[in-house]
């Protein structure tokens, strides 16, 4: 783990910082004496009290989403979002940067963007703190990206952070609770979010049963933020594919309507499509920066 992330970090029992793990040690120890264990896979869990009412995404979804991205079909996502990050981090020689993603998933929308900063990155001057409600999803966040720390967590809830830690936060398909993305972003910190077109993958919607994506959305998205935030650009981005029947099926388990999907229902749909199926993945890139810093 990056101990510029650590130090970022705030123990949800008292508030206070973390000491610096040893190496290959087992947990980590707040200041307060709070002690949490990590994980053999190498995440961290800091959900206390109620834990959380939302459903975690499955091992199944999991699998699926980590297959079709592996695949590479949203690299060219990927490396957009690399771009919107590179711009807003400190330069060598300024103290640590710190991205925090927020949904992080499998780690792997954060693994491109911290690749394409490898080069930039000699130093150490970067590091990462990865946020995610489902184990399956931290178990391979942590292979991805080991150097990031990896946390289970609750984006609803208050962030185990620290006000003005953060240069970027990172979501991706993931809830936005801009309050306390506010808190934690730096004066000048930007806020990075994506989120699908209208159209994004409307061809093959209806075959991999996914949810239905309202027409208003980036409308919505602005005003569900309005409060801590302004608009600072977005960028759109369409992505040409051709997908296996597998492929579809990975893209119908991989998102929310996973979580209700029939299997035996989708196996019978993937078996009717073509051995090729064009569809177009459209997304918006948008920039948002604070209204104001917190102290």
């Amino acid at each position: 783990m990056e101990i510029s992330a650590v130090d970022a970090l705030l123990c949800p029992h008292c508030g206070l910082g973390f000491a610096a793990p040893l190496p290959e040690a087992g947990s980590l120890v707040c200041e307060g004496g709070h002690s949490f264990d990590i994980a053999r896979q190498g995440y961290l869990n800091l959900l206390t009290g109620h834990g959380t009412k939302f459903v975690p995404d499955t091992a199944a979804m999991v699998g699926a989403r980590d297959a079709f991205l592996d695949a590479g079909h949203y690299q060219r996502l990927g490396e957009a979002l690399a771009d919107a990050v590179k711009d807003h981090l400190c330069t060598p020689g300024d103290e640590p940067s710190l991205i925090v993603d927020a949904g992080t998933g499998t780690g792997w929308y954060l693994q491109q963007v911290l690749s394409a900063i490898g080069e930039e990155n000699t130093d150490g001057t970067v590091a990462a703190v990865g946020l995610d409600i489902s184990k399956f999803a931290l178990r391979r966040a942590a292979r991805r990206n080991p150097e990031a720390v990896n946390i289970v967590w609750d984006l609803w809830r208050d962030l185990p952070l620290g006000a003005n830690t953060a240069d970027v936060v990172l979501v991706v398909f993931a809830p936005r609770n801009a309050g306390e993305f506010a808190r934690i972003l730096k004066p000048g910190g930007v806020l990075v979010v994506v989120t699908p077109l209208p159209q994004h993958l409307a061809e093959i919607a209806r075959d991999a049963g996914m949810l239905g994506i309202q027409e208003d959305k980036e409308s919505a998205l602005v005003h569900s933020l309005a409060a801590e935030f302004e608009p600072a650009g977005s960028r759109e981005l369409l992505i040409p594919l051709r997908l296996t029947p597998s492929d579809v099926g990975n893209v119908a388990l991989m998102g929310p309507a996973g979580h209700h999907l029939d299997p035996v229902e989708l196996g019978q749909r993937l078996a009717k499509l073509p051995a090729l199926t064009s569809a177009t993945a459209a997304f918006r890139i948008s920039v948002f920066r604070a209204l104001s810093t917190h102290p």
